[in-house]
């Protein structure tokens, strides 16, 4: 993919000697957002691991800023600029919200200040821990985290799922102020077709851990029928 931040040829990956995904390719520009959909245990989460380099790679090569780091280690993709909202939180239990924030802070543009104007529900329980927020809550942290590392590329595995749909408001709201950030690339993996088409730029669809279908969201949301045929009509 020309002038990609991040992009991924002919990916064939699992976990030790057993294979999740095959020939799959997907590319992130700067600036872009990028829906990998698909029916539950297709290899959506496994891609995203692929990413971090916490699988095991079979074949295909995965380039960052034009350089191959397919071999690199997961801290060292870390470190260079990828970060990941899971879909368990992962936060920092016994940390206060602020002190979550803190420890994963790096130079930057996003600051403890820029995620307290993204998300002032964040600013008002600071000093809570995170096992007193509510799930939307520890959603938000998740994505703070995520950004006050200060990335390039994001990757979000079904960032709005179980939770209420005022919260999902708030995250989407909160998810199209990201996009205004030019300079952070973005991955979303999400089992609502029509939350995960809106927002982004570009869409992948899996199954059975081959690529069955890639192209433009907007191109996937107008045929319904298609959308039904590769995923099945989910809606939030």
């Amino acid at each position: 993919m020309p002038d990609a931040l991040l992009d991924l040829n002919g990916l064939s990956a699992g976990y030790g000697e057993t294979s999740v995904l095959e020939n799959v390719n997907i590319g992130v520009a700067l600036g872009e957002a990028v829906a990998v959909l698909g029916r539950n245990g297709v290899g959506k989460s496994t891609l995203l691991m692929s990413l971090l380099g916490l699988t095991t790679m079979h074949g295909g090569t995965l380039h960052y800023r034009g350089e191959d780091i397919s071999a690199w280690p997961a801290w060292r993709r870390a470190r260079a600029g990828l970060a990941l909202v899971p879909q368990e939180r992962e936060i920092f239990r016994s940390l206060t919200v602020e002190e979550n924030l803190v420890v994963s802070a790096m130079p930057g543009n996003w600051t403890l200040e820029r995620v307290y104007e993204l998300f002032p529900r964040l600013e008002e329980r600071n000093r809570n821990l995170g096992h007193q927020l509510s799930g939307g809550e520890q959603q938000m942290l998740a994505i703070g985290r995520a950004l006050i590392g200060n990335p390039k590329v994001i990757l979000f595995d079904e960032p709005f799922e179980g939770l209420a749909p005022v919260i999902v408001d708030q995250l989407v709201d909160a998810f199209w102020k990201l996009r205004a950030d030019q300079g952070i690339g973005v991955v979303l993996v999400e089992q609502h077709a029509d939350l995960a088409l809106e927002p982004t730029d570009r869409a992948l669809v899996l199954d059975r851990g081959r690529e069955v279908w890639a192209g433009l969201s907007r191109d996937l949301a107008a045929d319904g029928a298609l959308l039904g045929t590769l995923v099945g009509l989910e809606s939030a």
